[in-house]
């Protein structure tokens, strides 16, 4: 899968529901595909908060980060009393 210059794409998002909505793609290319194709993905609310998940340095690390830096913290403070 591909896009190429005669590539076109439609993204719909239409709310069905107070908690829902349907998103659909369109795909159309006729010198890829001979009839265009269709995804539809109905996406259902969570009821809570949603975070971003992201990957960035020290992701899956960061519970060790920061007991390290905590252990620091209080051997400096030890260190001057």
């Amino acid at each position: 899968f591909g896009a190429g210059r005669h590539t076109t794409v439609v993204e719909r998002f239409t709310r069905t529901a107070e908690d829902t909505i349907d998103y659909q793609i369109v795909v159309t290319d006729p010198t890829e595909y001979s009839t265009p194709w269709t995804a539809a993905i109905p996406m259902t609310a969570l009821g809570g908060q949603l975070y971003e998940y992201a990957c960035h340095e020290g992701n899956y690390a960061m519970a060790n980060i920061l007991s390290g830096a905590r252990a620091e913290e209080q051997a400096a403070e030890t260190a001057t009393h």
